[in-house]
């Protein structure tokens, strides 16, 4: 948009003329659409203070900004793809017709975008999930508890195995903390018998020659007896 659009677009916006249907405001089935006023006491028609003005030439916009959106491009309705043929991206906008589809409004907001045309009326079309029926709900429900059955017994199969596991290690590092406290004190006092017995067992042999010493004399006095 250049800056004589823009200048003369803000003259027409300053002079802001708004021109509404005499008694718009009394009467509910009238609109504030103008009509031209008729009647022979019409204040308005007369150009009464406070009853509102007339169009008349004074109050139109510039020729070169009349009828731009303030954008500053001119509306084009399309309402099919092929209606973006021969419009000019530069100087007109596209407005997508309110009769267009969400389906078919969305391929046609991408051509156009792809085009390069504004699109007055864009839209963000969200895509709707569908909802399943209560029916597949319920069975989606009831189909989880067996597996759930199925993976407790699981769970609890291995439990057994894993309690016996732990009760039979529990059991050997006891036997084994008894096993060695008296293998210590059994050599200890082996030890301790061994050398008494192998002291007594050198002190017999040397008590037997003492009796054959003994023995001997007294042979000995028999024989000198016989002798004499």
């Amino acid at each position: 948009m250049t800056t004589e659009v823009k200048r003369l677009i803000q003259v027409r916006t300053d002079k802001g003329a708004s021109f509404k249907r005499d008694g718009f405001g009394k009467k509910r089935q009238l609109s504030d659409s103008w009509r031209k006023p008729r009647g022979q006491h019409n204040k308005q028609r007369e150009q009464k203070k406070a009853k509102g003005a007339l169009p008349k030439p004074g109050f139109g916009s510039p020729v070169a900004v009349r009828g731009m959106h303030p954008s500053g491009f001119f509306e084009a309705l399309v309402a099919s793809a092929k209606d973006l043929e021969g419009l000019d991206s530069k100087t007109q906008a596209v407005r997508i017709s309110a009769t267009v589809g969400d389906r078919k409004r969305v391929a046609l907001q991408e051509a156009a975008v792809a085009a390069g045309f504004k699109v007055l009326n864009a839209r963000i079309i969200k895509t709707v999930v569908k909802a399943v029926p209560a029916k597949e709900e319920t069975k989606a429900k009831a189909e989880p508890k067996p597996a759930s059955k199925a993976t407790a017994a699981k769970k609890s199969t291995p439990a057994t195995p894993d309690k016996k596991a732990t009760a039979k290690p529990a059991a050997k590092p006891k036997a084994e903390k008894a096993e060695p406290k008296p293998e210590p004190t059994k050599t200890k006092t082996a030890a301790k018998s061994a050398k008494p017995k192998a002291e007594k067992s050198v002190e017999a042999p040397a008590a037997k020659p003492k009796a054959d010493a003994k023995a001997k004399p007294k042979a000995k006095k028999s024989e000198v007896k016989k002798n004499d």
